[in-house]
């Protein structure tokens, strides 16, 4: 809905102030930051347009709903809207459907008969809600809103109207994918890319497909879930693949983690790009280096490649001189600095 139906059902006197939290909102839902101070911060603009005594906002994880801020409850309140039985009742209610907000007003039974009004709102003396499910404009579930007031009469029609001209705007605003496709952009030529969650989920990335290398449970994601373990926090790694005309060489890729994640699934994002510049590296030579960075002499080596220590010596000389190393330490150094690196579970 254009956000200008707002002002056509606003009081002239009160135009001003609509435009000017209007703004706010679209200022807020764009800027980067903690998202719970820029959930906060949408709640307080959207006092301005839409009258309320109180309110809460969640974002969607799994089947079940995070807060991200309220205003007007205390803490025992917030906790109950955060738990399985709000959820269980947005659900009943439909109110987790793409529709207009919905009032406790609409419903064809008394608030009573939900739990979530009889245990929880009801006794706070809250007497009236408007509800709605936060959308992206894919049709990505992001969340839930709900503004609360004391009084029993049904909402105003212009705050029906000024809810869901905003809605999306506020979906926007809590969508934690927002600031993990921005930061995707960090590796400008990534192709593919993908949303690690924990207990081994994966979900599709805004903006960039998936790959076959990108599965639930490639050998790829194995390796990144097996360096998280040691706590790092941002990896880059070379990975053989053979294309579909059947040229072989590799493909990079990167891991970034979610600083300070939104809901607890959301662990990170792992993108695929073009390898890069390899320095002349052959396949072989990056299998070999790959081993010095992980530490092995060249006796190891060899017994691992099952070649000649002589070969290993060999391939090492070659190491070094592309990369200008004068010493097997230094060029395990660049190749970590580069991402010249090619994990155990990549050499075959």
């Amino acid at each position: 809905m254009d956000l200008r139906a707002v002002r056509d059902v606003v009081p002239p006197g009160e135009r001003d102030i609509a435009i000017h939290a209007e703004a706010e909102l679209a200022w807020l839902a764009s800027t980067a930051g903690p998202l719970a101070d820029r959930a906060h911060g949408m709640l307080l603009a959207l006092g301005q347009l839409v009258p309320f005594d109180a309110a809460w906002i969640a974002g969607l994880d799994g089947n079940r709903y995070v807060s991200l801020a309220s205003t007007g409850l205390d803490d025992g309140i917030v906790d109950y809207l955060s738990g399985p039985r709000m959820a269980h009742d947005i659900a009943l209610t439909g109110v987790n459907r793409h529709q207009p907000p919905l009032s406790v007003s609409d419903l064809t039974y008394p608030a009573s008969e939900l739990r979530t009004w009889s245990e929880c709102l009801l006794p706070a003396g809250l007497g009236e809600a408007l509800s709605v499910a936060l959308f992206e404009p894919g049709g990505r579930h992001i969340g839930f809103l709900t503004v609360l007031s004391v009084d029993p009469e049904p909402p105003a029609a212009a705050a029906r109207i000024a809810l869901a001209s905003v809605s999306e705007l506020l979906a926007h605003g809590i969508d934690p994918l927002t600031s993990l496709t921005a930061a995707s952009r960090l590796v400008g030529d990534a192709f593919a890319g993908v949303l690690l969650l924990d207990h081994e989920r994966t979900e599709a990335l805004p903006g960039l497909p998936g790959h076959e290398l990108l599965a639930a449970h490639s050998a790829i994601l194995d390796t990144v879930r097996a360096r998280l373990l040691s706590q790092e926090m941002h990896l880059t790694f070379l990975w053989p693949h053979t294309a579909h005309d059947g040229s072989t060489g590799h493909v990079r890729a990167t891991y970034l983690t979610v600083t300070s994640a939104p809901f607890p699934s959301l662990v990170g994002v792992v993108l695929l790009s073009p390898a890069g510049p390899l320095h002349g590296l052959t396949a072989r030579e990056l299998e070999v280096l790959g081993m010095m960075v992980d530490g092995f002499s060249n006796q190891q080596i060899a017994r691992q490649l099952v070649v000649t220590a002589r070969t290993v010596a060999t391939h090492v000389e070659h190491i070094l001189a592309k990369l200008g190393s004068p010493t097997r330490t230094h060029a395990a150094v660049h190749a970590q600095r580069e991402g010249l690196y090619v994990p155990p579970t990549a050499r075959g």
